[in-house]
């Protein structure tokens, strides 16, 4: 079975978090989805590049989260929480999945 990057896993939590918390309305459910692939990304990235490289881009996850909100003010909803997304997954493909590839 092939397995799906960290870097679609982490993006997919982002914008599958916003999608779901502005279509249904509820905002912990879109919590939950950005939540759960949080949680899978960080498996994958500590299993492919160490328990250090896991912690910074859980970090980097979540600040994107924070800091999607802010920068929604300034460019809009979907272009925040799509450049964010789009942020984490290359810092991801750089810092696990690039490595894993190779291996």
């Amino acid at each position: 079975m092939a397995r799906v990057p960290s870097a679609v896993v982490a993006a997919t939590g982002l914008v599958g978090g916003y999608g779901v918390a502005r279509w249904t309305k509820k905002r912990q459910l879109g919590g939950t989805v950005l939540a759960v692939a949080g949680v899978a990304a960080a498996q994958q990235w500590r299993a492919r590049a160490g328990g250090k490289a896991a912690g910074a881009l859980s970090a980097a996850y979540i600040a994107a989260f924070a800091g999607s909100h802010p920068l929604a003010k300034k460019v809009g909803a979907w272009p925040s929480v799509l450049g964010v997304a789009g942020a984490v997954a290359l810092a991801s493909w750089a810092v696990a999945d690039r490595k894993a590839r190779k291996a």
